[in-house]
């Protein structure tokens, strides 16, 4: 396993194809825009060696049998995903942020483990041999996966094909005998900077006349006809300052555009080609887990909001019991995502692939939590904190530094605390709660709309109808017919 200088390392020697701003960046491990984000992601190689997260971080990889990254192995038990759940609350209670760079990826991979076994029982396909095969190589070299699933889309009331330009969700343009080529974009990806290599999903189900569509793949975030374009950009930059505008070391995680143009992908790295009727299959693979997980990611940045919404008041000279009941609710919010997870993951199911899928239900119900219980506390966390914590309300690093009235704007910040330490604290709660520490809990792997449209699909609501039926004792009431 690889140290954080290894893995910095391996980023470093990767070729430059990665904008911002519209430059080029020279080193994403120390350019402003991305360096926190690599920082974040090195935390977790550097929290794996420790012998507290070592048993959470790790674990044994049932190909090898070597001890591997948790984030490069295939969740086969309740255990595993439970151990999921906990190690990304976890790693947002460490940085303070998301590390999609690796979740996604992580998720993304088990997703097409079930997947490839699914399409090689009905096609005799090789694909899951091919996943074995590189999976294998990934643990041994410890590398980071962004995961990739959404497509522009263009218009959404139409499929891929009926589109003006065919190019809105990445296809395949060319078949090989050694592999395939392919073309469009992927938006909105998480972590890509952080990433060694790129996984790509489906974006959705496909019918027949979309079957170029249906692909998945791995790929070098580096390799030819490939570019990044970093999404994030705060409008003032505070979150590219020196300095503690930045309020913490790891920084925000980015979202970036990867464009392919006309990108060949060595057969041995492709892992559906055209098999339309398994697309919507690995999506919902994808999502079930990664709507479980992300429970314990909001919790994570939720507990942080926790500690420092406490530290907030007591800067403004109150102490936190003024604000019990909002804390409370605060601590509230995050149990319920992270007990949903739990209780997603405790309820999932053995694929014959040997992956743990946990409970659609659950994980979809979820997510809906996810796209609500957060912004809760955010505001929770504001209204503690009073003005100060607002956006804007805090001059900048430079200013309290400036040798013409920096001593002044310190001294006038001041109050049941240094005004240094004051503002170090309000600019936290405004980073996490408007800035770029919110993580994508509206949005993130799916919108909470869609997540209520599988619930509606998986509840069993003539079930519960007939329930009450009986126990009221009474005939069965039909709907009524609807006016035209």
């Amino acid at each position: 396993m690889r140290t954080p200088e290894e893995y910095k390392e391996s980023l470093r020697r990767m070729r430059k194809n990665v904008y911002k701003f519209g430059e080029l960046i020279d080193d994403v491990t120390t350019h402003p825009a991305t360096r926190r984000t690599i920082e974040g992601h090195a935390k977790i190689f550097e929290l794996a060696m420790t012998d507290e997260y070592r048993d959470l971080l790790t674990t044994r990889s049932h190909l090898t049998g070597e001890t591997i990254s948790r984030y490069l192995s295939v969740v086969g038990s309740e255990e595993d995903m439970i151990k999921n759940v906990k190690m990304k609350r976890l790693m947002f209670n460490m940085t303070g942020t998301c590390t999609g760079g690796r979740c996604v990826g992580f998720t993304a991979l088990n997703a097409m483990w079930a997947a490839t076994y699914d399409i090689d029982q009905e096609h005799g396909t090789d694909y899951h041999e091919r996943m074995k095969k590189w999976l294998t190589e990934a643990q041994k070299k410890d590398i980071t996966i962004a995961g990739a699933l959404t497509d522009p889309k263009g218009s959404r009331t139409l499929p891929p094909h009926l589109q003006d330009d065919p190019d809105l969700s990445l296809h395949i343009v060319e078949r090989r005998d050694d592999g395939i080529v392919v073309r469009g974009a992927k938006v909105m990806i998480a972590g890509v900077v952080a990433a060694n290599e790129i996984f790509v999903l489906p974006g959705t189900g496909y019918r027949e006349e979309d079957a170029d569509y249906a692909v998945s793949f791995v790929i070098p975030r580096d390799a030819d006809n490939i570019t990044v374009v970093e999404a994030r950009h705060p409008s003032d930059r505070r979150d590219e300052e020196e300095g503690w505008d930045n309020p913490v070391e790891f920084g925000g995680i980015t979202q970036g555009y990867i464009l392919f143009d006309d990108v060949f992908i060595p057969a041995e790295r492709v892992f559906m080609a055209g098999e339309f009727g398994y697309s919507l299959k690995a999506v919902m693979n994808f999502i079930s887990s990664y709507r479980s997980a992300i429970g314990g990611c909001v919790a994570g940045q939720g507990d942080v909001m926790v500690g420092a919404s406490a530290l907030i008041a007591r800067a403004n000279g109150l102490h936190e019991k003024v604000f019990r009941d909002k804390l409370v609710q605060m601590m509230i919010n995050n149990e319920t995502t992270f007990g949903m997870g739990i209780a997603a993951s405790a309820l999932g199911r053995r694929h014959p692939s040997g992956a743990w899928i946990p409970d659609a239900l659950l994980s979809n119900v979820n997510k809906v939590h996810v796209g609500t219980l957060p912004y809760e506390t955010k505001r929770l966390a504001q209204d503690i904190a009073g003005g100060i914590a607002e956006t804007g309300c805090v001059p900048s690093y430079k200013d309290l530094k400036s040798p013409v009235y920096g001593e002044k704007l310190v001294r006038y910040l001041k109050a049941n605390t240094d005004g240094e330490n004051r503002a170090r604290i309000a600019r936290l709660v405004e980073w996490l709660t408007l800035g770029a520490g919110v993580p994508g809990c509206m949005h993130g792997g799916g919108s909470p709309d869609g997540a209520k449209l599988v619930i509606n699909a998986r509840s069993d609501l003539k079930g519960f109808i007939e329930l009450a039926r009986k126990l009221a004792n009474i005939e069965e009431i039909a709907p009524p017919e609807k006016k035209r």
